[in-house]
């Protein structure tokens, strides 16, 4: 069994979801789009916008500058799709397919049976004012019985509306102005030939998405493996044992990994990685944070839901990838009033050279207040990275 060293492991991992790709440097459309989507397989859903909904960030962090209307435009074509995979994602709908078993598998949600013991035939009039009506938000819906709680105290046709998307008879696009999801039929939104295609059986469908995973990990663990699409390893174990088998996964061990790994046949393994990158927290180059801990050497938690003074870092804090390492940590806010980039904290890694880390900062910083229309930087004085990163943004306004 070949064993491979941390470094060539981390290199194998970067390349496979593109960060050894040069970023394009003409107009970027709908072709680059697809490739980022073919590394990276999915990209998942965050509705936080304090700085920029997640799902715009994988793109950004792999493409640089590019039309945000890539990831609609692509919906709205009936080239992706939205699902539950990874958390909620955005799916190519060539995918959906493999997706279906779920959609048909019982519903444990506890709220669909209690909406289905009060009003046995709710969801099926939901389905038909969809069919009859047309697209419809939650809120159009109107079936709200009391007064509103906290969050996921959904009304009944949230509920309804929900059940129908997961069992796959309905599909949903975003609402520009409030992100709200837009239910409708699947077949109205998504092309004839992406429902025609043959269902596989579940075992097919997750064996194959596992098997994805590895191209799009380039070498994982089976929880690594069993992580990118939601399965478990308890399932995923006698899978990959059969892709070993087929030759599709390739046993292999990693240096000071516990666990044993798989490497993917087609894996790319290049001799140096130079990429520079923020990423989203839910990017899926660290979405899975036991691996992040075992590529990087990072400790990664989001803080969002952390209480303000227990906070660490900040409250939507970003790592950010330089060379072949995460090198540092980023707090970050948009404030669109004053079309400023505002960076609360910014926090370097231990070891990392600091000057040369805030000068490749402050150069993404200002690629990224670009994209987003932002005419300033402000650095605030949390983290031992905002000196430095503070002079290197003030020299890139003034240059």
């Amino acid at each position: 069994m070949e064993q491979l060293s941390l470094a060539q492991a981390r290199r194998i991992a970067l390349a496979a979801q593109g960060f050894a790709d040069p970023r394009p440097t003409g107009r970027v459309d709908r072709r680059h789009l697809r490739r980022a989507l073919g590394r990276m397989g999915l990209i998942q859903i965050d509705s936080v916008n304090v700085l920029v909904r997640s799902q715009e960030l994988p793109l950004f962090a792999r493409l640089g500058p590019h039309p945000r209307s890539l990831i609609p435009d692509a919906t709205a074509d009936g080239e992706l799709f939205e699902y539950w995979v990874h958390e909620a994602s955005h799916v190519p709908s060539a995918h959906h397919h493999l997706h279906r078993w779920r959609m048909e598998r019982p519903h444990r949600w506890a709220r669909y049976w209690d909406l289905h013991e009060r009003r046995p035939h709710f969801v099926d009039e939901v389905l038909h004012r969809l069919e009859v009506d047309g697209p419809v938000t939650a809120g159009e819906l109107e079936q709200r019985e009391g007064k509103k709680g906290q969050w996921w105290d959904w009304d009944d046709g949230k509920v309804a509306l929900e059940h129908l998307f997961w069992t796959g008879q309905v599909t949903a696009t975003r609402r520009s102005n409030d992100f709200a999801r837009v239910y409708d039929l699947a077949e109205r939104v998504l092309p004839a030939a992406v429902l025609a295609r043959p269902t596989p059986t579940e075992h097919e469908a997750r064996k194959e998405l596992l098997a994805m995973a590895a191209a799009h990990h380039g070498i994982g663990t089976l929880d690594d493996l069993a992580d990118y699409h939601r399965q478990k390893p308890s399932v995923g174990k006698p899978l990959v044992a059969e892709l070993v088998d087929e030759g599709r996964l390739v046993p292999v061990t990693v240096a000071g990994w516990a666990k044993p790994a798989f490497l993917h046949p087609a894996a790319a393994r290049p001799r140096r990685v130079r990429a520079r990158a923020l990423l989203s927290p839910f990017d899926p180059l660290v979405w899975y944070r036991d691996r992040a801990l075992r590529l990087f050497g990072f400790h990664y938690r989001i803080e969002i839901y952390t209480p303000q003074p227990k906070r660490q870092y900040g409250y939507y804090v970003l790592p950010f990838l330089l060379g072949e390492h995460l090198v540092a940590r980023v707090d970050l806010k948009a404030d669109r009033a004053r079309r400023t980039l505002v960076v609360p904290g910014a926090f370097a890694e231990l070891g990392v050279p600091i000057d040369e880390v805030a000068e490749a900062l402050a150069a993404e910083l200002w690629l990224m207040a670009g994209w987003l229309g932002l005419d300033r930087i402000e650095v605030g004085e949390r983290g031992d990275l905002t000196a430095p990163l503070r002079h290197a943004a003030d020299h890139y306004a003034r240059a």
